[in-house]
């Protein structure tokens, strides 16, 4: 799926689907599930367009547009195809298979530049990724310094890229990847917790967050909507949690904390 937005329009949500129906029936689908939605309280949406696409080799079309990123102060992030230019960043070679996270998105792009503030020139001995995806945060830890990094995802396609990314990035043996759930997570409390979710998985985590960080530790809160981010902010308030400088890209949020001694 890709989300579009064009100044003056309406944004417009491309959805890609196998040919598992007719356009009709797909069509009729498609727009059941909105007309759901919209009897939630999430707004009216236009009927579904249903366009066969030519069979051109899809499943690789999206590399064209992967290309080498600078993000933050210190980082670059490129595909495993792509060698970007020479200079003192730190390069995070990602590939991210069926998994979140190449660093192009506000959200990931806003967590990196928090992190980098976040660790500054004393990287912390431990530090816990929840929702790790791709891997690419645990891996930037790493590059930056931290010793440990646990990654923990539900996903086990995103489990095998983020293992297969921190080993092509030579931190394989300091980022230990796991499948594992956030809300049950049996670990130690570490100095700085980075959760790149979205905002419901904030909401159902607000509580477990303490049990993660240290006394005095930093947690960072990404996969926000612009929108969404003072609601977050006041509930991590009321727990406690000291809001430090956000960080916003294209609509996204990334909320940094810091616990309570």
């Amino acid at each position: 799926m890709v989300e579009e937005e064009r100044p003056g329009e309406r944004p417009e949500l491309r959805a890609f689907f196998p040919e598992t129906a007719p356009p009709a029936v797909l069509s009729e689908r498609v727009t059941a599930y909105t007309n759901g939605l919209t009897a939630l309280g999430f707004g009216a949406v236009g009927r579904p367009r249903v366009t066969p696409l030519e069979d051109t080799g899809w499943a690789d079309a999206w590399r064209e547009h992967f290309r080498p990123i600078i993000v933050g102060r210190r980082f670059v992030v490129t595909p495993p195809w792509e060698t970007p230019d020479a200079s003192d960043r730190i390069v995070l070679v990602i590939e991210p298979g069926r998994a979140f996270g190449t660093g192009h998105h506000g959200s990931t792009a806003g967590c990196l530049e928090a992190i980098e503030r976040a660790v500054g020139f004393a990287a912390p001995g431990q530090a816990l990724d929840l929702g790790t995806g791709s891997g690419i945060l645990a891996i930037a830890l790493a590059r930056l310094g931290v010793a440990r990094v646990l990654a923990v995802d539900e996903d086990p396609d995103a489990i095998a890229a983020a293992t297969t990314n921190a080993d092509r990035n030579g931190v394989g043996a300091a980022v230990e990847c796991r499948v594992d759930d956030a809300a049950t997570l049996d670990v130690g409390q570490v100095p700085l917790v980075v959760a790149n979710l979205i905002t419901a998985a904030h909401r159902r985590l607000a509580d477990r967050y303490a049990r993660y960080v240290a006394p005095s530790g930093r947690l960072i809160l990404s996969g926000i909507l612009g929108a969404e981010a003072a609601e977050i902010a006041q509930m991590m308030r009321a727990r406690g949690w000291r809001p430090d400088r956000a960080v916003a890209r294209v609509g996204w949020s990334t909320l940094p904390f810091t616990g309570r001694t």
